[in-house]
């Protein structure tokens, strides 16, 4: 795929992206600007599907919704609330270290990655997340999907998502940077899969190398 295909893909994606559910963190994001609830759905959202995601974070947000409210639970009521998100002990530990976290720096959570990259138990792509839709600052979320598709477009050529990032930032137009996460995890989830691919009815198919993809539909 080349530079000059994008905007066209875009607006595809853009149109195809209206029949699939919006991601929880997407929504949590699009109700208002909120960094906290951004950050912890996310963490609750790693290897967790986004219907398990939605339901623990609801139940999670229901008790406590700010840093200081929860800093106040145990992990073991953080832990039965998120169940059955994946990793769901561990998770709850980190929700409960990065709350006390917070408090002790004014319950404010840091608008810029290397901030937000010291808080125990946030990686590179949650960080992103939280500047990109909890700020709406300019930064590129690469995640499983977007390392993927935009691998399997052939736009990029990268070993991991850090790769991809820095490569998605020297060739893709800055204006589609925070738009990208969302078009493509909801593709990637319901057409552009990881193994054996919808490529019968993507509407992007004619743009797409399909690099490294072995079997389709």
């Amino acid at each position: 795929m080349l530079p000059k295909d994008i905007p066209t893909v875009i607006r595809i994606l853009k149109r195809e992206y209206k029949r699939f559910r919006t991601p929880y963190v997407t929504e949590v994001a699009g109700r208002r600007k909120d960094p906290f609830k951004v950050l912890i759905s996310c963490i609750i959202s790693l290897r967790t599907k986004d219907s398990t995601t939605r339901a623990s974070s609801t139940r999670l947000f229901n008790i406590a919704d700010t840093p200081v409210a929860t800093a106040a639970l145990s992990p073991r009521v953080i832990e039965e609330a998120i169940y059955p998100a994946g990793f769901y002990r561990t998770k709850a530990r980190t929700i409960k270290n990065i709350s006390n976290e917070l408090v002790k720096n004014g319950s404010k959570v840091p608008d810029e990655i290397d901030g937000l990259l010291k808080l125990k138990g946030v990686g590179r792509k949650t960080a992103n997340l939280v500047v990109t839709m909890g700020f709406g600052k300019p930064g590129i979320c690469v995640d499983t999907h977007v390392h993927r598709i935009t691998n399997r477009w052939g736009f990029v050529k990268t070993k991991t998502p850090e790769q991809t990032e820095r490569a998605l930032k020297i060739r893709l137009d800055k204006r589609y940077w925070i738009m990208i996460n969302d078009l493509l995890v909801a593709y990637g989830q319901n057409v552009c899969v990881p193994v054996s691919p919808f490529c019968s009815r993507c509407g992007i198919y004619k743009y797409c190398e399909r690099a490294g993809v072995k079997r389709q539909r």
